[in-house]
């Protein structure tokens, strides 16, 4: 019994001798995969897969949603603007046309003038050597931004001070520093002026024709400045002024109201330019009222006085 045995024992380490790389059936069967009961074998699922993927990368997928939710909501909301037509841009101008009251050529002429226009005082003393009073008011033009200001002789002459007031409210002495009497001119120069004075823009008389528009503009009765319209009646015309009894020539024709006051003030066309300076009215009656004739010396006789080109 024992030989049996031993030789079984030899034979079994012959064995493992011979083939040393074979595992045993213990080996082999300690290295087949783990079956699951219904005999599939056991490892990650597909779903527990995705669940490893969605928990990795939920909250990117949540920040893009959104992101993307934002960017469509504004595509939505602001869709990129229509390219605009000159169609478009005709009907805008229509539209702005007939809902809307344009300013009347008269109130642009004015407005492109008014700060040009000045008031001018004759002051004499008051009683028993008081304060200055006002005798007489004229009107003055701004022809020069450095206070040079046209109006008329008859305006100022014999005063003892003259004053001028500005477009901005600003009041100043004045010195006549030159006159033409041929013409009824007087040129006044401010000792103190506005920061944004601006001179008036002056215009050749040469191809002004008869019926062609005008506005007066100067300060009637010292009330103003006030705004008058109407057309050139004619042209190289003669007054003899009834002030200093001078007969005046080349004198423009027109028929926009103006009165005691409104001398010395500016005769203009629709865009605001001086054409010329108001100085006389024709009244076949002694009374000092307008009757529909009134005169202004034309702007290259009133450059002239000031001795500077006028255009």
């Amino acid at each position: 019994m024992k030989k049996i045995a031993l030789y079984s024992s030899s034979r079994s380490s012959a064995a493992e001798r011979a083939n040393p790389a074979e595992p045993t059936n213990l080996q082999k069967t300690s290295e087949q995969p783990q079956q699951s009961p219904s005999g599939q074998p056991t490892g990650h699922s597909p779903r527990s897969g995705w669940r490893s993927f969605r928990e990795r990368y939920q909250r990117p997928l949540w920040v893009g949603a959104a992101a993307l939710l934002v960017v469509l909501t504004h595509v939505i909301l602001n869709p990129p603007a229509r390219q605009i037509t000159q169609e478009d841009i005709e009907s805008a101008v229509l539209h702005t046309l007939e809902t809307s009251t344009l300013p009347s050529p008269a109130a642009k002429a004015y407005s492109v003038i008014q700060p040009s226009i000045v008031r001018v005082s004759r002051m004499e003393p008051g009683p028993k050597g008081g304060q200055d009073v006002e005798k007489g008011v004229g009107t003055g033009v701004v022809i020069v931004d450095r206070g040079i200001i046209l109006t008329n002789l008859h305006a100022v002459l014999g005063a003892k001070r003259v004053q001028v007031v500005f477009a901005d409210g600003l009041v100043s002495a004045a010195t006549v520093t030159g006159s033409r009497p041929e013409d009824d001119l007087a040129v006044l120069q401010a000792e103190k002026i506005p920061d944004d004075l601006v001179a008036a823009t002056m215009r050749s008389t040469a191809d002004l024709s008869l019926g062609d528009q005008v506005v007066a503009v100067g300060f009637p009765f010292g009330i103003g400045p006030s705004a008058t319209a109407g057309v050139v009646s004619g042209l190289r015309r003669e007054f003899l002024s009834p002030e200093g009894k001078r007969l005046l020539t080349n004198l423009i024709q027109f028929d926009a109201a103006v009165n005691p006051g409104s001398s010395g003030g500016a005769l203009v066309t629709m865009r605001g330019e001086v054409v010329g300076i108001v100085t006389a009215i024709l009244n076949p009656t002694n009374q000092r009222f307008f009757v529909g004739i009134g005169f202004a010396v034309p702007i290259e006789n009133a450059a002239a006085a000031v001795g500077v080109p006028p255009f």
